[in-house]
């Protein structure tokens, strides 16, 4: 049974079997972008083929051949027989499962693993990525190398999975080693380049539950499946016990429900002791001991890796022993040399068309006190290009300390391009002549990581007769060229040819769209997607100017489709042909797609239309507005529902307008200070907003008073306590009324039926009554603006009855149902009291009237 895993974390990385290709696929052409027409790229490794040679190259083919004698799969010439091999450890039908993969076809032919590093990377993690495989390579007889034209190779990148890798060499192709956020770090890779090597990790070995106890209950949901046991037949231990300090094994929180709840608890040893696990440091004991089996390494022989040093036969002086055979291998950074006795000579002469150049001990910090000349030379008729991977040199304003030379020529008398130190990467750099002198210089103090270089021949293909085979206009850039076309055009498939340019993605505030080929005919069988973004808050307008589409109202020829949103899913608004201009569009959000068709057939003149962003204020807090926010060109402006009108702040809503209902306070509990005139502690109530209103009340003591009620909808409450006596207080429990006296002007104002006038219907079971007073003298009109009442020939049920006078015995100016009175109403005296009732069924919307106090001679009900 093979583990599936989808999803990691830092400490909790992914071993990935090669059977889920399907959900982490590597796209074989990385950074081809950057190299479209098949010339050398210039990213570390190079992606692809670069027209390179078709067969290894003599380093892969030379360390494969030392495999194979180290491991009695090829005779060397100087022995008459085959060696034997010898490992310490238990018998093959002895051995204990470890968790290593016991698949042949996994492990890498002849130790060699060849890389490439993605663009996406700093060229300080480039640096940190080679520092780990070298951390592999000086304890183990495996090999990384750059990929050539190998098949098979690994990609640094970043996946969804965040830190992951296959198990060994999958084949077939490239093979994802991710190396996601928090995964760029030196333990890190090394253990992820464990899982490349062929490691699982070591607590899913089939025997763990002698070694280690897994507590599932403080296991993340839904992360089980990091914990579960391999089968036997996936993993082989070559004769090696359980390591507790593996880099390839989990730590004791990993994938934990909280930072100091244990997922794997390691058995104690002989003294008591729980041994340490987790480490992200280096390679344990075990882990190179495996290693070395897993690949058949030499017995004895080491990777050097250090400037200068010495080697030995085994038993030296004292004799080495029968049959033996050991290798050494001598490592040292692009650019420089290895001369015996052993010892790294940097710089030289070096006639190449492309290569590397490094700063010595690279990715390691540059030793002290070294200089280092290079002359380049290319191709005759080509110059000499070269780009920047990474660049650490120690910082100085002049560069006097420590600092990389580049000229323009063969010797240090050439022109000067430029001397280099600090972090930042130079620009690309072009010679004139087919060669480039450098020099590099280090002191005796600090020392930095130092750089990496791609030199390669650069030619202008622009300057050919067939322009690189563009068909307008050619642009020559460094290690390549990059064919444009005149306005109105884009490239073809083919990066070279031009045809009739639509579509692509807008984030200008405004602009213009028009159909290919404008002003002329659009060409048939195009399809343009032009994708207009705003800043957020903004909203997208689009006004046609010109309007020329094959078709009518069907629309199924020629058309323009325009959605709120950026794809096919979103709202649209319209789908438009013809000659009629559409009215301006304004999208829902801050994106707009706008989508041209034509067939193969009839073509038009097309379209030409002005794009605008404006901001939304009301697509945050509603633009500060109470009640409704409506947006304007450079604008903005709050609105009421109905029955509220807009403060004098422009953005909240008040009722001042809507007289239809009183105020009413009635006390639960009261108990303050007592006093004759309430001099001391005392509450005071108001009726109205201010406590300029009329005085409902001044109260203390202990009685509790009956209920206040305002004339209107507002009353205005003030408690004052001194400093002496203090008692429990009072609580009140306020609510609105319908009915009410209401003062009445010559500025007419509104009266409405019930408190949610607008929103719902009338309730059931109300009777309001509601008084409007005039100055003496004067007469009110009164105009039903809204009128639903349900209807019932006597009006029955719901109704609205008004009175001429203080009470319901004055004389009656009409009951009215339905649609009420069609004509305005005017009363005789200056009072008029309106009684609605409504009974417990059938609701309706309710009235709106507007009232206001008039002088009219005539003493008529209704107007003439």
């Amino acid at each position: 049974a093979k583990i599936r895993i989808y999803l990691a974390v830092f400490w909790g990385d992914i071993a990935l079997d090669d059977e889920d290709l399907n959900v982490f696929q590597i796209d074989r052409t990385i950074d081809l972008t950057q190299n479209p027409f098949g010339r050398f790229g210039h990213t570390t490794g190079g992606f692809g083929d670069h027209g390179m040679s078709k067969k290894r190259g003599p380093l892969y083919q030379l360390i494969d051949r030392i495999r194979r004698i180290g491991s009695g799969l090829e005779q060397n010439n100087t022995v008459k027989e085959k060696l034997p091999l010898k490992f310490s450890g238990q018998s093959e039908k002895n051995r204990v499962p470890r968790a290593a993969t016991s698949r042949t076809e996994r492990v890498w032919p002849g130790g060699v693993i060849p890389y490439v590093i993605g663009g996406n990377f700093t060229g300080s993690q480039r640096a940190m990525f080679k520092q780990a495989m070298r951390h592999w390579e000086k304890h183990t007889c495996v090999t990384f190398i750059e990929r050539g034209d190998e098949e098979s190779y690994i990609v640094f990148t970043y996946r969804p999975c965040g830190c992951c890798s296959y198990v060994g060499r999958r084949g077939n192709g490239p093979q994802a080693i991710s190396i996601g956020k928090n995964c760029d770090k030196f333990g890190i890779v090394v253990h992820e380049l464990g899982h490349v090597i062929g490691f699982w990790h070591e607590h899913t070995r089939p025997d763990r539950d002698n070694h280690v106890t897994i507590i599932r209950e403080n296991i993340q949901p839904g992360q089980e499946y990091n914990f579960l046991k391999m089968e036997p037949g996936e993993v082989n231990s070559l004769g090696e016990s359980y390591d507790f300090d593996s880099i390839m094994h989990y730590a004791r929180n990993t994938f934990s429900r909280g930072m100091f709840l244990d997922t794997i608890l390691p058995s104690r040893d002989d003294n008591g002791i729980r041994p340490a696990i987790g480490q992200r440091t280096r390679l344990s004991k075990g882990d190179i001991a495996q290693a070395r089996k897993l690949y058949r390494c030499p017995a004895c022989g080491e990777t050097l890796q250090e400037s200068n040093g010495n080697l030995s036969s085994p038993g030296f002086p004292n004799g080495y022993p029968s049959y033996t055979h050991c290798i050494w291998r001598v490592s040292v950074t692009p650019g420089e040399k290895v001369v015996y006795p052993i010892k790294s000579i940097c710089g030289g002469e070096i006639h190449k068309n492309e290569g590397q150049i490094q700063s010595p001990n690279y990715p390691d910090d540059y030793r002290p006190m070294k200089e280092c000349v290079w002359r380049i030379a290319v191709s005759e008729d080509c110059s000499v290009g070269l780009t920047f991977q990474a660049f650490e040199i120690e910082r100085h304003d002049n560069c006097a300390y420590d600092y990389l030379e580049v000229r323009d020529g063969t010797n240090e008398s050439s022109p000067l391009i430029g001397r280099f130190c600090g972090y930042d990467k130079p620009e690309d750099i072009r010679s004139t002549s087919n060669t480039l002198w450098m020099k590099f210089v280090s002191d005796g103090t600090v020392n930095k990581a130092g750089f990496a270089a791609n030199f390669f021949k650069e030619e202008d293909e622009c300057a050919k007769p067939d322009r690189g085979g563009c068909e307008q206009h050619c642009l020559n850039t460094l290690g390549s060229y990059q064919c444009s076309c005149e306005p109105g055009y884009e490239l073809g498939p083919d990066r070279r040819t031009c045809e009739a340019a639509c579509g692509g993605l807008l984030t200008k505030l405004n602009g213009t769209i028009t159909t290919p080929g404008w002003p002329k005919e659009y060409p048939p069988n195009k399809h343009c997607v032009w994708q207009v973004v705003a800043p957020t808050q903004y909203k997208i307008s689009v006004k046609f100017e010109f309007f020329e589409l094959e078709g009518n109202e069907v629309c199924k020829y020629d058309y323009v489709e325009i959605w709120s949103g950026l794809s096919s899913e979103s709202k649209l608004h319209g789908k438009y042909c013809g000659a009629e201009v559409p009215e301006v569009i304004t999208s829902q959000f801050n994106n707009m797609r706008i989508e041209f068709k034509s067939d193969n057939t009839v073509s038009k003149k097309g379209f030409k239309a002005h794009f605008f962003s404006d901001k939304d204020e009301c697509s945050k807090d509603n633009g500060g507005c109470q009640h409704e926010c409506v947006n304007t060109m450079g604008s903005y402006l709050c609105q009421c529902r109905n029955g509220f009108v807009l403060h004098e702040n422009k953005h909240d809503c008040k009722e001042g307008m809507k007289e239809r209902s009183f105020f009413l306070m009635a006390f639960t509990e009261f108990e303050i200070e007592q006093h004759q005139e309430c001099a001391y502690d005392h509450l005071e109530v108001f009726d109205g907003e201010t406590e300029k209103s009329p005085v409902l009340g001044r109260l203390c003591g202990n009685k509790i008073p009956e209920p206040l009620v305002a004339t209107g909808n507002s009353m205005f409450i003030r408690f004052v306590s001194d400093a002496s006596v203090q008692r429990k207080g009072f609580q009140a429990a306020h609510s609105t009324e319908c009915g009410g006296r209401l003062k009445v002007e010559s500025k007419p104002r509104d009266l409405y039926s019930h408190a949610q006038f607008g929103d719902n219907n009338y309730p059931g079971q109300v009777d309001c009554e509601w008084l409007l007073v005039s100055e003496r003298g004067s007469r009110l009109e009164l105009s039903f603006q809204i009128f639903e009442v349900e209807e019932e020939a006597d009006c029955g049920y719901d109704y609205v009855e008004l009175f001429d006078g203080l009470d319901s015995t004055a004389v009656g100016l009409g009951r009215f149902c339905g649609s009420g009175p069609p004509e305005e109403i005017y009363s005789i005296g200056d009072t008029v009291l309106i009684h609605f009732h409504t009974d417990d069924t059938i609701s309706k919307k309710g009235f709106h009237i507007r009232y206001k106090s008039i002088r009219y001679p005539d003493s008529t009900h209704t107007k003439k």
